[in-house]
């Protein structure tokens, strides 16, 4: 290695690390120490990685307030030291880091908004695909449609979340003072997904989760239907997949679908 090649690690290890190795390689200057001058691109180093996460986690920013988020965002930048090059990157272990860190585990909420904001974010950089359209899915025969598998759009994300974080953010979102952080008996499920350009969410009941996830792990649409009969009325279990499909395909969430040899006409 070379002697500037070392002295660059020194310094990544001095910045990452809090080593302070590098400040041999320092000289002080006319009016500050050496650990001074250091210190300076040791805070730049923070702040900077700090306003990214602010800019990827604006709600929650507003939730938390100036001088808490600061205090939380430094406190991940000490666990969690730049690997990318591209900031954008940078705060996707921000919602573990809540759920599994005190102070902040403590209070749900706060990773379980991180977690929305991450995965709206991750959906609007979601890999573009073609959707389904209903009057593509009305090709098929009708005696095809139980074989009939599926494909999620690339930004379609699910969730189970255990806050009213969708109120929590909903207030915020429209700058209103959010309700109260609540503990929910069973989780929020939510789906979110982007829609043209617009990522968005809204939340499932038990039976469309467990459908979208099925159907989303290929499971066929006669077995989705068979599934469905366990949650109620066995007889409408066709009738209400065929409801969380249309939903589905007019909302943009499904990119593929198999079985298009069995289209009417071919």
């Amino acid at each position: 290695m070379s002697d500037f090649a070392r002295q660059q690690s020194e310094f990544q290890r001095g910045i990452l690390a809090g080593d302070d190795t590098v400040l041999a390689e320092i000289i002080d200057g006319p009016h500050e120490k050496r650990e001074v001058l250091f210190g300076v691109y040791r805070y730049a180093y923070g702040s900077r990685l700090v306003e990214a996460m602010r800019n990827d986690h604006k709600l929650l920013h507003s939730y938390l307030g100036d001088e808490m988020f600061n205090e939380m965002g430094y406190a991940y930048v000490a666990a969690n030291p730049s690997q990318h090059p591209n900031l954008r990157w940078f705060a996707q272990a921000l919602p573990e880091f809540l759920k599994s860190s005190a102070p902040y585990s403590n209070y749900p909420i706060l990773s379980d908004l991180a977690a929305l904001e991450k995965a709206l974010n991750d959906a609007f950089d979601a890999k573009d695909a073609p959707t389904l359209a209903v009057a593509y899915m009305a090709g098929f025969a009708p005696e095809v449609w139980n074989d009939l598998e599926f494909m999620a759009h690339p930004s379609a994300i699910r969730l189970d979340l255990s806050t009213n974080v969708s109120a929590v953010w909903l207030a915020l979102k429209n700058d209103e003072t959010p309700p109260d952080a609540v503990a929910l008996e069973e989780p929020s499920r939510l789906l979110i997904w982007r829609q043209d350009v617009t990522p968005m969410f809204r939340e499932l009941s038990a039976e469309e989760a467990m459908m979208w996830d099925e159907a989303a792990g290929g499971i066929p649409f006669g077995v989705l239907c068979s599934m469905l009969a366990t949650y109620d009325d066995a007889e409408g279990a066709a009738a209400r997949g065929a409801g969380y499909l249309h939903g589905w395909v007019t909302a943009g969430l499904l990119a593929g679908v198999s079985g298009d040899k069995g289209k009417s006409g071919a």
